[in-house]
């Protein structure tokens, strides 16, 4: 595979932090992110690379050569001119003949790219980007997929926009060569806006979910969280590749105000420190994931339409104070029958229903989680005994001897667990 690298930002915004090297050259730790970027791919057998470049691209070149003493080889794309974030694509036509990844130059990510490539292939698209929740996405573009992966929708930041799901476009991307059909001159073109965003209603443009570590260093915030992030060993520790740990959450009575069987969306509000609960997990080692019963899809009290208009605007509120979660898993059915209303098709016995471990069972598959140790919190006895049937570490809103925590709220039970 080719790993096409748009290294030709000027990093106007990021400029106090180092203005004298282009923004792909500008040192975390000693080294520039762009050779992150190559060690991160090089590692996953990727070592055939194309860098664009343009301004100060002579210290790129100076750099890194043709790639040899970097294990890999490099070509160069120089804009004379500005292209864009595209428009340099077109110089491309020839060079490339099979599916290629393109990625951001300031971006410091480690991504188990053969999930990424496999994904993108088996939808048969034109283009997979991989999106992912971030701390901010109320100033992102938001990217709005179906289950199966097709994307839907794009929201841009100025897009008018109410409870959305917290999914971002993370600047990494698999393309198809028949995306050089929609770049037909070299001019100034924005890949989001001119190229991908068309391709929306033709269905071939996919989004590949990870919770895998990508950060841009656009801000010089950004580039201190980063840099905070390499030091403690996060971005690698994220990659798929290796085992991850999880705090499970239940939903009702632990993220939200509970109020029984929540019907309506109005009826959502969030738990009083649920929001900094989260973002305590989104900054330690663990996973965010939601594993929630929800009876009342086969109660036929809420359909699934309605549930995840629910579920978005929990990921609305959560991104407005700077959290988010990495996953949401639904139990959908309850086995109790003869009731008006019902839907037959959910009145079943699962293996998903709490306290019963199919959902965290899934995530574990998903995510190469290690359960034993990972956390179960939730309010009840169910979720209890979920996480003890799934072989984890439980944490209660509450008392039970049984549990290995116990505490007076989700704030309170995150924080004594990342002080184990």
């Amino acid at each position: 595979m080719i790993a096409v690298i748009m290294a030709g930002g000027r990093g106007t915004r990021i400029a106090s932090v180092n203005s004298e090297v282009p923004k792909p050259m500008i040192p975390l730790a000693g080294k520039p992110v762009l050779e992150y970027q190559v060690d991160a791919l090089r590692r996953q057998e990727i070592k055939e690379f194309i860098f664009v470049i343009g301004y100060l691209g002579d210290v790129i070149k100076d750099h890194f050569g043709n790639g040899a003493k970097f294990g890999v080889h490099i070509d160069y794309i120089v804009e004379e001119s500005p292209l864009g974030t595209a428009g340099a694509l077109y110089y491309l036509r020839e060079k490339i003949k099979d599916d290629f990844l393109l990625l951001c130059g300031d971006l410091l990510f480690d991504v188990d790219i053969g999930r990424f490539f496999a994904a993108h292939r088996s939808y048969g698209g034109i283009a997979t980007l991989l999106t992912h929740p971030n701390s901010h996405p109320y100033d992102s573009s938001v990217i709005v997929a179906e289950k199966g992966g097709k994307i839907v929708g794009w929201l841009n930041k100025e897009d008018e926009r109410l409870w959305y799901k917290n999914r971002v476009n993370a600047g990494l991307h698999m393309f198809s060569p028949r995306i050089f059909d929609f770049i037909t001159a070299p001019v100034k073109t924005d890949l989001d806006r001119d190229v991908l965003k068309p391709l929306i209603g033709s269905g071939q443009l996919f989004a590949y979910d990870s919770p895998e570590y990508v950060k841009d260093m656009g801000t010089p915030d950004r580039y201190y969280s980063i840099l905070s992030d390499l030091k403690n060993g996060r971005v690698s520790d994220k990659n798929l590749r290796r085992r991850q740990r999880a705090i499970f959450l239940d939903r009702d009575g632990t993220i939200n105000q509970y109020v029984g069987f929540l019907r309506h969306i109005d009826d959502f509000e969030l738990a009083d420190g649920a929001a900094e609960a989260i973002r305590y997990i989104n900054e330690s080692n663990y996973l965010a994931i939601v594993a929630t019963n929800q009876p009342v899809i086969a109660r036929g009290e809420v359909t699934e339409e309605e549930l995840d208009e629910i579920h978005c605007k929990m990921e609305t509120l959560l991104g407005r104070e700077g959290a988010y979660l990495d996953a949401v898993y639904v139990c959908p059915h309850h086995p109790d029958k003869g009731f008006a209303g019902e839907r037959p098709e959910y009145k079943i016995e699962c293996a998903c229903r709490k306290p019963r471990p199919g959902m965290l069972y899934r995530a574990a598959e998903k995510f190469n989680i290690d359960l034993s140790q990972s956390w179960m919190i939730g309010d009840g006895e169910h979720d209890l005994l979920c996480g003890i049937n799934a072989g984890c570490k439980t944490a209660l809103i509450g008392e039970d001897p049984r549990a290995d925590l116990c505490g007076k709220d989700l704030l309170d039970c995150v924080r004594r667990i990342l002080q184990r």
